[in-house]
């Protein structure tokens, strides 16, 4: 099969094999979250609750009060009508730093920690996903952050000062047909003769602030390493200047929300790069991007925590004045069961939101787990709160704030929130993929145990060595799983109330490890194919740390003014979430994914089509046969995803 350009297509083992070897594949710091996974409840990873030092909590809320008035501005129905950004209110981010919020002082920068811009970033969100998209873009994974991080000193001097005087910036990764397949990507960078610079050609797709743009990280092949006689691709990140000859604004791309999202394809011809643009070092772009997004993803759950604070506001302004059958709305139960479970869930939102960006300043924790978790989980929470804010504002959920306003009602924008806020579930990775990514990394120690036992066309001599050697391990790991500190009742006392749930963590994340344990004895090396399966695993795993984020937040929170209030939100968010996972137990054992799957691959096979007979085809008929899966925004495939494939490029998903 062959690829754009006449570029061959990678095979499956290839494309694992890059990017695998874009992992961090070293743990030198400790995780919480990998700690539960293992079966070990490690509190004082994150507790006490880590709080903002004072002087930069002073310096992001002076921050938030003078960009506040700006964003409060903005004309967010007007906005998302025109599908455009008011060029004078770009403006007005630019004077007042907002592209250089992360960047230290000294480069002119505003300097928040992780905290202080989540929270900025997080109100921006309460008014106007646009607002957020265009600063968390160019801040989360356009230039700013990977050039703090791997940028040398030259480059730091040449680049920060402009960039935080508001040159706006992008990413560019994605390719027509690179979804979720870094070894396919196509864009070339070639070195010039005398090894100076280098030559881009390509073509990239959904770069957001592409239309904006300044200065770009642009991800190209560039010649690849021989390794024992065989080719090793190298994907190298470059800034590149968008007013270089030979860089083209094709097209901007138009989507179902965020309708002024700035996003292009973008093409490359010739476009000379000189080598010392070249961020942290050729063949090193994929891992680069990974790193970057440790951090850079971090600004979705603190939006999501925020978009949902408003739609709590709404939903209990609205269910208690709207009045059916005799009394407010709010009061009926099914109401009532959302409205409370929208604003426990916003507070678990919060809890770890904040816990993750914190754990990230503290810069003492590997945050790569708790990072991709905080993601995952906050986007389908945060759709769950959006969706019940719809249901219980009903018909005027669903319509238009420029039609509420015209009929004389108040132009709350709930369609638009809904519109703006489904993007979440896909940027920076979708859900799918994103359970993957954990998936790997939480079976890490016992992939590295198992070795030999659980890879395929392997002697049965070397099996059974394997075999021997992690059996002296988990002879002396397994036994620990079933005896711990949440069996005690007198445990975790200083929680009160909330002591329960937390000895419930701490017992069920031994589950955990023991189901996961069980799970690679049954299916060894299919396990990494067992795709459902594993997703509800690292589900369990994020439900476990969220109540661990809302325990510790609310007992943080006691001695406010707020105190009881906060452990009481805990608490049935606990309730909630232990109901979850208790499903979630039951589906490891009884579920229909095989029965499922072998219907789906029948599906695709088109055996089924004469289920579609009666409707008229959405598929345009001069289309053709639909493209090869994993050129779409969710980088689906027609095979079961492998764990052993990291998915680099959808994890940047559309932001890039």
């Amino acid at each position: 099969m062959s690829a754009k350009n006449g570029q061959t297509a990678p095979s499956e083992q290839e494309s694992r094999d890059v990017a695998e070897a874009a992992r961090e594949t070293e743990w030198t710091a400790p995780s919480f979250v990998r700690e539960l996974f293992l079966g070990n409840f490690r509190l004082d990873l994150i507790h006490p609750y880590p709080q903002q030092s004072p002087e930069d909590k002073k310096r992001t809320d002076d921050y938030i009060a003078k960009l506040r008035p700006i964003i409060e501005r903005a004309d967010s129905d007007e906005i998302d009508r025109t599908g455009e950004l008011p060029p004078e209110l770009v403006q007005d981010l630019r004077e007042v730093g907002a592209f250089g919020l992360k960047i230290p002082q000294e480069y002119g920068g505003i300097g928040l920690s992780q905290v202080g811009y989540g929270r900025t970033v997080g109100m921006v969100t309460s008014k106007d996903g646009n607002l957020t998209a265009l600063l968390s873009a160019h801040q989360s994974i356009g230039v700013p952050q990977p050039l703090k991080l791997f940028g040398t000193p030259e480059q730091k001097k040449k680049y920060l000062p402009r960039i935080a005087k508001g040159a706006i910036s992008a990413f560019a990764l994605t390719e027509d047909g690179v979804g979720s397949d870094p070894a396919a990507l196509a864009t070339t960078a070639t070195p010039t003769e005398d090894g100076s610079a280098f030559i881009i050609n390509g073509e990239k797709l959904w770069c957001t602030n592409g239309t904006l743009a300044e200065l770009l990280v642009v991800m190209a092949r560039t010649p690849d390493k021989i390794k024992n006689g065989k080719p090793i691709p190298q994907i190298t990140a470059f800034i590149v200047d968008t007013k270089a000859p030979g860089v083209t604004i094709q097209r901007r791309c138009r989507f179902m929300g965020l309708k002024a999202l700035q996003n292009a394809v973008i093409t490359f011809e010739n476009v000379r790069v000189p080598r010392e643009d070249i961020l942290w070092g050729e063949g090193k772009g994929l891992k680069l991007a990974l790193v970057t997004l440790n951090t850079g993803r971090l600004t979705l759950p603190m939006s999501a925590a925020y978009g949902a604070k408003a739609a709590v506001e709404v939903a209990r302004k609205w269910a208690a004045e709207r009045v059916q059958w005799g009394q407010a709305v709010g009061k009926h139960d099914e109401v009532a069961q959302m409205l409370g479970g929208m604003a426990a869930d916003t507070f678990g939102l919060e809890a770890m939101a904040e816990m993750s960006s914190a754990l990230a300043d503290q810069a003492q924790n590997d945050i790569r787990l708790e990072a991709a978790i905080a993601k995952l989980w906050t986007s389908e929470v945060g759709w769950r709160i959006i969706d019940d804010l719809m249901q219980i504002r009903g018909g005027r959920g669903y319509e238009t704030a420029d039609s509420l306003k015209a009929r004389g009602e108040k132009p709350i924008a709930v369609e638009r929130m809904m519109r703006d806020f489904r993007i979440n579930r896909i940027f920076e990775g979708t859900s799918e993929i994103m359970h993957l990514f954990i998936a790997r990394e939480a079976v890490d120690t016992h992939l590295s145990v198992a070795g030999d036992m659980i890879k395929p066309d392997i002697s049965m001599g070397t099996k059974l060595a394997a075999m021997a050697k992690a059996g002296v391990w988990y002879a002396g790991w397994l036994p620990k799983r079933f005896v711990g500190g949440g069996q005690l009742p007198g445990s975790y006392s200083e929680f009160g109330p909330l002591a329960g749930h937390v000895r419930y963590i701490e017992r069920t994340s031994r589950k955990l490890a023991r189901e996961m344990f069980y799970a690679m004895g049954k299916h060894q090396a299919k396990l990494e194919r067992k795709g459902k399966l594993l997703a509800r695993f690292v589900d369990i795993g994020a439900e476990l740390y969220a109540m661990s984020c809302a325990c510790v937040r609310a007992q943080s929170l006691l001695k406010e003014a707020h105190g009881k209030d906060a452990q009481r939100l805990a608490d049935v968010f606990c309730r909630r979430s232990r109901l979850r996972i208790r499903d979630l137990f039951a589906a490891i054992h009884k579920n229909a994914d095989e029965a499922t799957y072998r219907l789906a691959m029948d599906v695709l096979k088109g055996k089924y089509a004469w289920l579609e007979d009666g409707a008229i085809s959405a598929w345009p008929a001069e289309g053709g046969e639909p493209k090869s899966p994993g050129a779409g925004a969710a980088g689906t495939t027609d095979k079961r995803a492998n764990i052993s494939d990291t998915r680099v490029a959808t994890q940047v998903g559309a932001g890039g």
